[in-house]
């Protein structure tokens, strides 16, 4: 009998102690994440955007999720990252919506359009104006879900060995320009292709294209096209370029609850400060080039020639939404938010703009 409650109590502190135990132990556990990038290792602010989020993912959980990355060098498919990450290779990636319409039409849509909303707009549709919804209809179908993963805010238009004066000159320019953009240069008589970041300079040196728009001032004087191109056009096509994280759907859901919001909200802090990251740096880039390579000619391109970029951008969306019920869905939903955002836009920082420009120093 006394055997017997002995082993009864026995029973029932190993149960107490399990009980006050087992929140520890999971607590105590560690989810680690791999992450593939369309970037070369070291790759500055592009580079910098999967390496904060890790690091503060890191930090918030108190070790508890540890995201390693590998970047294009080690695993040597930098416009391979959609497939990897679909496959379960890699639990996450870190690259640009627009890299898979060859793949996926409607994922060009959630990195930028050309003619459309600069930055601050474009986060407004993106987290109160219903695009992270519509961007989940386009990735889900894959097992992938997608979240913004930095801005590089507007950008500028490309480096071009020859001035552009009328549309004529666009036709069969050979061009470096993804997304949209190289769908609209198309239709007015250009060969647009997608060239990975590496490839670029060497491809424009030996004039196997006649021109390119990477970013702008924050990364364009790292690779050097001012050396080998004259011409330097403003923007038109990428106001508010977005990248992205890709996470596997599947990895997703193995992670508790907390984590997941951890995820989330480093993913959308390490997003923003790569947008003030680009910002300053294009800034401080800007003045260097201008003082020590004055002989860069920066252009804009003359009104008939915006014109009909986008007459022809214009005509190009009328043709997807007609195809695509969701790409309808997508385009409706950006021009209406457009069209109310714009008005404060005008309101607020273009009204102030233009106010203190008309001001004498």
């Amino acid at each position: 009998m006394k055997s017997l409650k002995l082993t009864t109590l026995v029973a029932a502190t190993a149960v107490t102690l399990s009980a006050f135990s087992l929140p520890a132990m999971a607590a105590e556990r560690v989810y680690k994440l791999t992450m593939a990038e369309t970037w070369a290792s070291n790759f500055p602010i592009f580079g910098d955007a999967p390496r904060n989020m890790a690091r503060i993912a890191d930090e918030m959980s108190g070790g508890r999720l540890k995201i390693t990355i590998d970047s294009a060098n080690k695993h040597k498919a930098p416009l391979g990252v959609f497939d990897m990450v679909r496959s379960g290779q890699y639990d996450m990636g870190h690259s640009a919506s627009y890299y898979w319409k060859g793949k996926v039409p409607n994922t060009l849509y959630f990195s930028t359009m050309p003619f459309g909303m600069i930055t601050p707009e474009q986060y407004g549709w993106f987290y109160y104006g219903g695009g992270m919804s519509l961007m989940q209809k386009v990735y889900q179908p894959f097992g992938l879900l997608s979240f913004p993963g930095g801005n590089t805010g507007n950008q500028m238009g490309g480096w071009f060995q020859k001035e552009i004066n009328s549309v004529d000159d666009l036709k069969g320019l050979k061009m470096r320009i993804p997304g949209f953009a190289g769908e609209v240069m198309a239709k007015l008589g250009a060969s647009p292709t997608n060239i990975a970041v590496g490839e670029l300079y060497t491809a424009l040196e030996r004039r196997t294209i006649d021109a390119l728009e990477w970013v702008g001032p924050s990364l364009d004087m790292d690779l050097g096209f001012h050396k080998i191109a004259p011409y330097y056009y403003t923007g038109w096509h990428e106001p508010a370029t977005e990248l992205q994280f890709l996470v596997n759907e599947r990895s997703w859901k193995k992670l508790p609850d907390d984590l997941r919001e951890i995820l989330r909200t480093s993913m959308k802090l390490a997003s923003y400060d790569m947008y003030i990251q680009s910002y300053h740096e294009s800034a401080e880039n800007w003045a260097k080039m201008s003082t020590e390579y004055p002989d860069v000619q920066i252009k804009t391109f003359p009104k008939d020639v915006l014109q009909a970029m986008k007459n022809a951008n214009q005509e190009l969306l009328e043709e997807a939404a007609a195809k695509d019920a969701l790409a309808k869905e997508i385009l409706d939903s950006q021009a209406a938010y457009l069209k109310k955002v714009r008005v404060w836009t005008n309101i607020s920082d273009r009204a102030y703009l233009d106010s203190i420009d008309s001001l004498a120093d």
